[in-house]
């Protein structure tokens, strides 16, 4: 049964995704939950991701959209411009973006939404990958242990206590500052999530107290490591060293 939360606009960024999309989930997820518009962005792909794209557009026209980028940009500047073009053609109430291998599952973007809905003080809901009991987070160690360790130096930074920064599943109250805080590029490709963070503070001026306040972490029911990540063991390191940059531009 569709829900009646909405619209809502889901930025999925796409770089040589053809052998990992769930072409099914997307088309079903699409034609049950009409108030949610998908937007690919395709972002310089040399595979035949936009040929799979067009697929999962197929009968569902009216709410699945494909944003071509001629060139790779990577993943912040593909949601980047998604988040963008979302706000110029759809005029969403909501607008996030979802990792494209649906390691979070489709069905996590309306429970996020209702947590919009029902809250009217939060304006961004983050997927939080806890293995609690009762639920299936499923994480390689090589990756939760970073993972923990890079968490816990955003968190020391920003003087903000955030537990997973890093999910590929978040959505936005769309509002006057929105269009603000993604109209220019970020300066990571991969930590972008922090640089947004930390955004919100600098050029709203708030205070780590006052971003908390408006920030609800998910924890989710479900979240499965997917093979064929591009993200490398160096690129922690990389992840690291560009927190600083952010740090020492914003904050």
């Amino acid at each position: 049964m569709a829900s009646s939360i909405g619209p809502i606009s889901l930025i999925v960024p796409c770089y040589n995704e053809a052998a990992r999309l769930d072409i099914q989930e997307f088309h079903d997820f699409a034609k049950q939950n009409r108030s949610v518009h998908i937007l690919f962005v395709d972002d310089g792909s040399v595979d035949k991701t936009l040929a799979v794209l067009e697929t999962v557009r197929e009968g569902n026209e009216a709410n699945v959209s494909i944003l071509p980028c001629a060139q790779n940009g990577g993943k912040a500047e593909a949601v980047r411009l998604g988040i963008l073009h979302a706000l110029d053609k759809f005029a969403p109430r909501m607008v996030g973006f979802w990792d494209a291998d649906l390691a979070t599952p489709l069905n996590a973007v309306m429970s996020f939404a209702k947590v919009l809905d029902e809250k009217p003080a939060i304006e961004m809901v983050f997927g939080a990958r806890v293995k609690l009991l009762g639920r299936e987070v499923n994480r390689r160690a090589v990756r939760h242990y970073p993972g923990r360790a890079f968490a816990t130096v955003v968190s020391n930074l920003l003087r903000l206590s955030i537990y997973d920064t890093q999910c590929g599943a978040k959505l936005f109250r769309v509002a006057a500052h929105t269009r603000y805080i993604f109209a220019q590029p970020f300066i990571s490709k991969w930590v972008f999530d922090v640089e947004i963070l930390a955004r919100y503070m600098s050029l709203l001026k708030r205070s780590p107290d006052e971003l908390a306040a408006t920030i609800y972490e998910y924890p989710l029911e479900k979240w499965t490591d997917v093979a064929g990540s591009k993200l490398q063991p160096s690129d922690f390191i990389k992840s690291f060293l560009d927190v600083w940059r952010i740090y020492r531009k914003y904050l």
